[in-house]
């Protein structure tokens, strides 16, 4: 059992990343503006698989506990108190009892109880009669037998077998806790939560507002009076609206090296970073469907990749390549590089490669006179296009002839959820960097989240294998032959692990960008502007 005192501890240690002014003594007021890349499909985090909803609307919700917002790198070591003041696991890791702060509202005055914890949980197990219209991440839940309660303030999670790991999903800013007393309806559209800021309003494409809480638990806290995102699809734009100081930040992780070029020189003054951000730009294919039922053709797209071109384009070198599992330093569960290149499509010599996937491309019946003629799916932002037509550049090589079919964020995910394609460029983000998460949402069998229709029940056992495995050098070593094995496989091809930029005005105070997650540092409490 490891006591919370012990945890937060050691969370102490580890210094900031950034921002070492936001030390001094915060000045309270001023609204945080931010322009937002594109507009979410709603406000619902848990109906949601994108960031694009994350950044806006985590900042009205609490989680029981969450990754401390100045440590970049999260870990288990930096998951703290959030709506839980305590945790304990039982003596077989079999059942997580939280014990919950009182006297804790919702924003329409409602007292917050152990109800909501189960009512929220029940949800995302599909156990209630209030069902998610989309429910991306239930897999995470899949070892969860029951949420029990016992009074008001106090939360069980029994689970069939040890999965230590739980505790990092539960600090995802993927999880909040939702109330028992709105419906999943009203969630997606006025969202009622206990966090620092409550919902103003959400007009699509135009902007989201959020206003402080004035009776948030967090004494002190926030010291904003508001954010205010403002909806600009156009990056170029976007940019130039923060360079002349009509934003005070732009949207996290969404400067390309190149903009930052522009940045620097327009805005000199600008904090800006650039860091991984557990992202993939990977392939995703229906396999369950002609052609790609075919795994001669999803080796050959594997075999076809020229991955450093992409990362030479898109980030002028600066990007990393990978499997499933995000690379070192920045990823705690990382492949070693010579394992990596191993594995068939990630050795050097691109022009062999090329030819093993002309060679099977043959054997499945293609070539120069009889070339696959397909539509390759994307979501319509810049982040995604961009490789989209790298990717269908690359692929005339091995006779596969692709156009691009632009699809809107709303639609994007559920189009891709219901295999309502064929070959689609997707970029995969990792909530938490733990095998658990990327493992059962990605590639379990089921799974809403898992794209491709991969299903390999073999590797399913080694899944729960890794995920009960307290020995971390034991696990990591049982998570890179996973991880192998799911490339070789061409489960999803990944092309690489993004590292991107984000920027904000000097005097904005308290920002600190993670390193292995774009999904959970939005909370927002403890930022400030210091004008």
């Amino acid at each position: 059992m490891r006591s919370v005192s012990a945890l937060a501890a050691a969370a102490l240690l580890l210094l900031p990343a950034y921002d070492v002014a936001s030390a001094a003594e915060p000045k309270k007021g001023g609204i945080l503006r931010v322009y937002h890349r594109d507009s979410p499909g709603s406000a619902s985090i848990h109906e949601g698989a994108t960031y694009s909803i994350n950044v806006p609307f985590m900042p009205v919700f609490n989680n029981l506990v969450m990754f401390k917002q100045d440590v970049a790198q999260n870990s288990m070591e930096s998951i703290v108190p959030d709506l839980a003041e305590s945790w304990a696991w039982s003596a077989d890791g079999k059942k997580l009892t939280f014990k919950l702060k009182q006297g804790v509202n919702w924003h329409d005055g409602k007292p917050f109880t152990s109800a909501d914890v189960k009512c929220t949980f029940d949800m995302l197990m599909g156990k209630s009669q209030q069902k998610f219209r989309q429910n991306p991440r239930k897999s995470w839940y899949d070892q969860v037998n029951d949420v029990t309660t016992s009074g008001d303030f106090e939360a069980s999670f029994e689970l069939k077998r040890p999965q230590p790991a739980l505790l990092t999903l539960l600090a995802s800013g993927y999880t909040p806790v939702y109330p028992c007393h709105v419906s999943p309806g009203d969630m997606r559209t006025k969202p009622i939560g206990t966090g620092p800021f409550k919902f103003v309003e959400f007009k699509a494409n135009e902007s989201i507002k959020l206003t402080k809480n004035p009776d948030y638990f967090k004494k002190g806290l926030p010291h904003l009076d508001g954010i205010e995102f403002t909806i600009i699809t156009n990056r170029s734009t976007a940019i130039l609206g923060f360079v002349s100081g009509k934003f005070d930040m732009t949207f996290p992780t969404e400067v390309s090296i190149p903009l930052l070029k522009d940045v620097k020189s327009q805005a000199p003054n600008a904090v800006c970073v650039v860091e991984p951000v557990n992202v993939s730009t990977n392939i995703i294919v229906n396999s369950s469907s002609p052609p790609f039922d075919n795994i001669d053709i999803r080796r050959a797209l594997a075999l076809s990749l020229d991955r450093k071109a992409f990362i030479s384009i898109m980030f002028e070198g600066q990007a990393d390549i990978g499997g499933t599992m995000l690379p070192a330093p920045g990823g705690l569960w990382a492949m070693p590089k010579e394992m990596l290149e191993s594995i068939p499509g990630y050795g050097p010599d691109i022009n062999a490669n090329r030819e093993e996937a002309r060679k099977l491309m043959q054997k499945a019946g293609y070539g120069p006179e009889k070339r696959l003629a397909v539509k390759v799916a994307t979501r319509n932002i810049p982040i995604y296009r961009d490789p989209a037509v790298i990717l269908i550049d690359q692929i005339k090589g091995i006779y596969i002839d692709g156009e691009l079919d632009v699809v809107d964020t709303a639609q994007w995910f559920p189009k891709v959820a219901r295999k309502d394609y064929s070959l689609g460029l997707n970029l995969t983000g990792n909530a938490v960097d733990d095998p658990d998460q990327s493992f059962y949402e990605n590639y379990s069998c089921g799974s809403e989240r898992n794209y491709t229709n991969y299903c390999n029940r073999e590797i399913e056992k080694l899944f729960d294998e890794q995920s009960v495995e307290k020995d971390v050098s034991k696990r990591k070593k049982l998570v890179w032959e996973i991880d192998k094995k799911l490339q070789e496989d061409v489960a999803r091809p990944i092309i690489f692990h993004s590292r991107t930029g984000s920027c904000w005005q000097p005097y904005v105070k308290g920002i600190t960008i993670m390193v292995n997650s774009s999904y959970n540092g939005y909370r927002y409490e403890d930022v400030w502007m210091d004008k």
